[in-house]
Formats: structure tokens, sequence, C-alpha cells
């Protein structure tokens, strides 16, 4: 079992690290929701870039219930991102404590390999309104407490991976 955090801000190439960093039977979990034709590009783009060869799985919100069902050994499975998890989790007002306590339980049972990626929002400016500045916070506690399960941690700036936790993972 092998546990595994990306981080990095917005277009640092933390997705494609993730991905290259595959093996063996590929799984992605996706936790995007698609409200506009922006957000469908993206997705769009991001599919074009994995290839074929992966099984999707969306998690909207049931994040934790999907690594459950889905990690075994000889597995790899990519979920791309917590940040958008937890934006749908505290969208929904939704408990996103109880629902972060239910992913780190899932990470600790982890089999196979599991990479997680996830934005680094806390080094910008402070957010301008109450819900930004409890989804930055929570975002950062998140990505400690997920840090602190992961048998490694990596940040990665301008397409370069930086070991935070452990050595880089092998490619």
């Amino acid at each position: 079992m092998t546990v595994v955090l990306v981080l990095g801000g917005a277009r640092s190439g933390k997705s494609r690290y993730a991905e290259s960093l595959a093996s063996g039977e590929k799984h992605y979990v996706a936790t995007a929701q698609a409200f506009d034709d922006e957000m469908r590009a993206r997705i769009a783009a991001h599919k074009v870039q994995r290839g074929d060869g992966w099984v999707t799985h969306e998690a909207v919100f049931e994040l934790p219930e999907v690594l459950i069902r889905e990690m075994h050994d000889g597995r790899f499975v990519l979920v791309d991102c917590l940040t958008l998890w937890l934006s749908n989790v505290m969208l929904a007002e939704q408990d996103w404590q109880a629902a972060l306590d239910q992913l780190l339980d899932a990470l600790r049972a982890a089999k196979g390999t599991v990479v997680l990626v996830s934005n680094e929002v806390g080094m910008g400016l402070v957010p301008e309104t109450p819900l930004g500045r409890a989804f930055r916070d929570a975002q950062g506690v998140v990505n400690q407490r997920v840090a602190a399960v992961a048998d490694h941690a990596v940040f990665v700036a301008a397409g370069l991976p930086l070991p935070l936790k452990g050595p880089l993972p092998g490619r």
C-alpha cells in the first residue's frame, strides 16, 4: 500500500506529474462537476491528457466510499482532486470534517497505490469573502491531515516535483 499526496498551485503540473506515476491497472476518480462550458472543456482536456487505459469513477461527494470500493492490490487509483471534492462538500453544506475523517479512514485501509492531487491554496491573497476564507482554511486542514497519513508528499511548481515527505515516488 502506498499513499501519495501531490500538492501545487493552479496549472503547476501536479495532475500531469500524478498521472506519470501510474502503472498497472489504472483508475481515475474524478471529483469535478461541470456546471459550465469552461469546466466541461477542462474536464475534456484532462481526459485527452490522460489518454486511454483508465477506468473513470465519479465521486462528487462519496470519495471515501469510492476509494474503499476501488482500492485493490496491484491497482493504481488517482484522485483528481481533493480541492474540488472539498468544495463540493462545503457548498452542499455537508460536514466536511466528518467527510475528511471518513477519507482518512479509507486511506489508512488503502491497498495498491493511491495518489491524491490537491491545490495548495494558502499561498495567495486572503479571500475577501467569509466562505472563501473558510474554504482556504478547510483546504489547509485537509492537506495537512492527508499528508500526515500519506507515505509521500510532493509539491509541484513549474512542472517540477519537489519531495516534502519521503523520496520522490518512482516513475
